[in-house]
């Protein structure tokens, strides 16, 4: 598989939206978004640079598009994690969950969880 890109904020809303319907048409897509709703250019010229960059595809119904994921959400949850992990965090994960735990980003049942995640994957 080719490298894949990482997305703009505005693609990755976009991607968010064609993830959670697992594909749609751009009238649903922007029916999704939060107000102020951008225009259906914008979103249409979105979709179609998410198609160019590998993201999405496209069936055709008429003059109409619906456009389907071709990479998977935790395919590029993957991506972007081993980006943070590499770039910020000189790829420790121990040096990335202090971060965290220093910030406040974790309660208490959360790391209660992520014991039990360790205990059971020992």
């Amino acid at each position: 598989m080719d490298e894949i890109k990482e997305l703009t904020k505005a693609e990755e809303q976009i991607m968010q939206e064609l993830w959670d319907m697992e594909g749609g048409f751009v009238k649903e897509v922007i029916d999704r978004l939060p107000e102020p709703k951008p225009a259906y250019n914008t979103v249409s010229t979105i979709v179609r640079i998410l198609e160019t960059k590998g993201f999405v595809d496209h069936e055709a119904f008429g003059k109409s598009h619906r456009y389907i994921p071709k990479i998977q959400k935790d395919v590029y949850k993957k991506v972007i994690a081993d980006k943070l992990l590499n770039g910020y965090f000189d790829n420790s994960p121990k040096h990335m969950l202090s971060f965290f735990l220093e910030e406040n980003k974790l309660d208490v049942k959360e790391l209660d969880e992520l014991l039990a995640l360790i205990n059971k994957h020992k």
